[in-house]
C-alpha cells in the first residue's frame, strides 16, 4: 500500500478519517505489511502484502487475521493486539 493513500482511506464501518498506520514492513513509501487502526470504533485493518484488508466484520477472515495478530504481536501497538475490534489476542 503507497502511503499516500493514507489521505483518502477511511473506516467502512463509521466512516473516520484519519486512520492510524502502523508499518511493519516498509521500503520506499510502500507498505508490505502493517495495520490501518480506527480511533473511534477501535477497529484494525491488516495490511498484507501490500494490500489493505478493509472489509465489513461479516466478511473479514477470522482465523487470518489472528494468525496476523499472532505473527506481529510484538510489533503492533497493544490496543490492536489486546483491545482491537473485531478480535484480539
Amino acid at each position: 500500500m503507497n502511503k499516500t493513500m493514507m489521505d483518502i482511506l477511511a473506516c467502512p464501518i463509521d466512516k473516520n478519517h484519519p486512520l492510524e498506520l502502523f508499518e511493519i514492513k516498509e521500503k520506499d513509501d510502500v507498505v508490505s505489511e502493517g495495520a490501518l487502526f480506527c480511533k473511534k470504533c477501535s477497529r484494525f485493518y491488516p495490511i498484507i502484502e501490500g494490500i489493505p484488508i478493509m472489509l465489513p466484520d461479516e466478511l473479514r477472515d477470522k482465523k487470518q487475521e489472528i494468525n496476523f495478530l499472532q505473527n506481529y504481536k510484538e510489533r503492533l501497538p497493544e490496543k490492536i493486539i489486546t483491545q482491537g475490534n473485531p478480535w484480539h489476542l
